[in-house]
């Protein structure tokens, strides 16, 4: 999918420039070594892109943490990260709508 996705990027590249230029930058400040070396930000990111199920960005993500030498095992248990990630904002809206339910149900005539 990564790839498929390359030449409609490139679309969007050429017709906003300045922005493409700024998301780049963007991308490079937050993905090179720090205090987490970029394998781990590409996990990070992996994670997030499951999460908020985001297609191209699972692909994006797979093939750099691939480049960024993470292991079969590392993926494994950043995938165990964003099932937990999945699954728990899920319970945080459930009780805020029964929460809710409550609250309407309390103040019906």
């Amino acid at each position: 999918m990564a790839g498929e996705l390359s030449g409609a990027i490139k679309e969007v590249r050429l017709g906003t420039p300045e922005v493409m230029k700024a998301f780049s930058a963007m991308a490079k400040a937050a993905t090179e070594d720090g205090v987490l070396d970029t394998k781990t930000k590409e996990l990070i990111a992996l994670a997030i892109s499951v999460a908020i199920r985001c297609d191209g960005c699972v692909a994006f993500h797979s093939q750099a943490a691939v480049k960024q030498g993470a292991t079969r095992e590392e993926i494994m248990e950043t995938m165990g990260m964003a099932l937990y990630m999945g699954a728990g904002p899920s319970l945080m809206y459930a009780a805020q709508a029964v929460e809710a339910y409550d609250q309407f149900a309390a103040s019906r005539p």
